[in-house]
């Protein structure tokens, strides 16, 4: 893993948007893997500055949201769909036909199961991910890869866990229906993926992320899998990377990468 340690959760922002505008302006057909949350809200915020700043078109870009709710119109405001369409599509110039995701407002499970096989297939379809943006469940989470979900899975139907649960919550009225399964792309699926990047801030996420970098790989922790990935870069600010054992050698490897990359050792 590359892991950079950064002030703020700005700054964090900034380098995702970084990278993300590096992909869409260096690929002929970049295909983008997108996450929703609180954490990527800023890097969407930003993306939108730096479109309208004309820095990059989303016209030739193709791109694949990790999950959705299952039991939810995809026009409810808590749908996946709609949360990107609040905080990005609506404010680029990406064609709609070329935004996924999971398609899950259906009650028949083999209507579901259908939808998790055709999302994998329009990825490969696709050309595989180029970019694959996450972010970190506080149980360890990515998508909706919930603790003993096998590294080996692919889009599926997830049941949430109870702590997810309680995460999520906040973005639901009282009384109001908040569904407790998804679809998500699998991990194995994620690890395919020719880069990704995960972006975590905040000390509530300090334990998570100590547990994906430098805990053993297990299943309970489904971000450790990134370990597995050999472009797997994940983006701290400092309180998430607070709890992190070997914080001074993440940092030292990052500034000796900075000078391989400039020519130098010196």
């Amino acid at each position: 893993m590359q892991v950079i340690i950064l002030p703020s959760a700005h700054d964090v922002a900034l380098y995702a948007a970084d990278r993300v505008v590096d992909v869409i302006n260096t690929k002929p057909n970049p295909v983008l893997g997108l996450a929703t949350g609180s954490t990527p809200i800023a890097l969407y915020k930003e993306l939108v500055a730096r479109y309208h700043a004309k820095e990059m078109s989303f016209r030739r870009v193709v791109s694949f949201n990790l999950d959705e709710y299952i039991g939810i119109a995809d026009t409810h405001q808590q749908s996946y769909r709609a949360f990107m369409e609040r905080y990005l599509f609506e404010h680029i110039d990406i064609f709609d036909e070329n935004t996924h995701v999971p398609i899950a407002d259906s009650q028949d499970v083999n209507v579901l199961k259908r939808s998790a096989q055709d999302y994998e297939e329009w990825i490969l379809q696709a050309g595989g991910i180029d970019l694959q943006i996450l972010g970190i469940g506080l149980n360890g989470h990515i998508g909706f890869n919930e603790p003993t979900s096998s590294f080996a899975s692919r889009t599926r139907i997830k049941t949430l866990s109870e702590s997810t649960v309680v995460a999520n919550k906040r973005f639901f009225e009282e009384g109001e229906y908040q569904p407790h399964l998804a679809l998500t792309m699998g991990i194995g699926t994620i690890l395919e993926s020719k880069s990704v990047l995960l972006m975590a801030t905040g000390k509530a996420k300090a334990e998570a992320v100590k547990a994906m970098i430098e805990g053993p790989l297990s299943a309970m922790c489904p971000a450790s899998a990134l370990q597995l990935h050999e472009a797997a870069t994940i983006v701290l600010d400092e309180d998430a990377a607070s709890l992190l054992t070997l914080k001074e050698y993440y940092q030292w490897c990052e500034q000796k990468r900075q000078q391989l990359h400039e020519g130098s050792l010196a």
